[in-house]
């Protein structure tokens, strides 16, 4: 059995050091091994044959993710915060995104990946992030009880961990925060391209979908539309397949202008005016996109 959870109560993993990446990408080094190392530890835990349970105890977003969402266990709290924010600094939804995102159901993954949109609490569990609920008080109590298993299998823990989720009430009179909104991002954010998704956006004309709207474009347009291709594609890959694809996209976009601009407008200088190299989805072809997914020689591409 494996217990992953964050050192404290701020955060179960809040991603990589983005900006420590583009330093060493300008120094020459694109960091690509930590990269490979993250995308095979993916792999790992979505093929673990002993039970694997994460603690999302705080904020769990980019490298947290894929720490957690391939497991089998993943147990949310009332200071759970989720998000994939990766368009808003000119990169993709990563660690395994191109798989778990298109199997939330509808076009939820779509919209999450696109908009940046943070779920928080229970939410994680409504839209299948997490497979449990517990009371963040319940956690010291929980780990005790899991560590008391010998030779813990799959259903002893699913059976700790039904019982905690039984019993954990918080939030319980709650709904999803997007349970209003699902109607629309099934209907909307679809289409061949992601063309359509902005054309279908305007056309409604709701003042949700045009807060949407104007969201995503503040988004690199390039990411945007490879997380488009890539969640479309990934719904039918396996998740080995989905990795090997986004190891291709990554060792491209680490090195691109837009993703270098969108770490200096967020995190570095933090004006929030990122100056995208294409200045519109229109000007992003699908020949540009394509060039992302492209074979790498043999000697480089993912092994797993």
């Amino acid at each position: 059995m494996v217990i992953i959870k964050g050192a404290g109560t701020k955060s179960f993993c809040a991603g990589g050091d983005v900006k420590a990446i583009v330093e060493a990408a300008r120094s020459g080094d694109a960091s690509f091994p930590f990269f490979r190392e993250e995308y095979v530890l993916n792999n790992t835990i979505g093929t673990l044959l002993i039970p694997y349970i994460a603690l999302l105890d705080g904020i769990t977003m980019g490298g947290g993710v894929g720490l957690s969402v391939h497991g089998p266990f993943r147990v949310a709290t009332q200071r759970s915060v989720f998000a994939m924010p990766e368009t808003a600094i000119g990169l993709f939804p990563d660690v395994g995104g191109g798989y778990f995102l298109p199997r939330l159901g509808g076009r939820l993954g779509v919209y999450l990946a696109l908009t940046g949109y943070r779920l928080t609490g229970r939410d994680l569990l409504r839209a299948g992030i997490a497979t449990h609920f517990v009371e963040a008080e319940m956690l010291e109590n929980l780990e005790k009880d899991l560590l008391g298993l010998h030779g813990a299998t799959a259903i002893e823990v699913g059976k700790i961990l039904d019982d905690y989720h039984a019993n954990s009430k918080a939030e319980s009179d709650t709904v999803f925060s997007l349970q209003a909104h699902m109607e629309q991002i099934n209907s909307l954010f679809v289409g061949k391209t992601l063309e359509e998704v902005f054309s279908n956006l305007e056309k409604e004309g709701s003042e949700w979908a045009l807060t949407q709207l104007k969201t995503m474009k503040k988004m690199s347009p390039v990411s945007m539309k490879v997380a488009f291709r890539q969640i479309t594609e990934g719904a039918s890959k396996s998740l080995q397949e989905c990795l090997k694809t986004e190891w291709r996209i990554g060792k491209r976009m680490l090195q691109s202008d837009d993703f270098h601009e969108g770490v200096r407008a967020v995190l570095v200088d933090k004006d929030n005016q990122p100056k995208w190299k294409h200045s519109c989805l229109e000007a992003c072809t699908p020949e540009t996109v394509a060039e992302f997914f492209a074979p790498l020689p043999a000697e480089d591409e993912l092994q797993l």
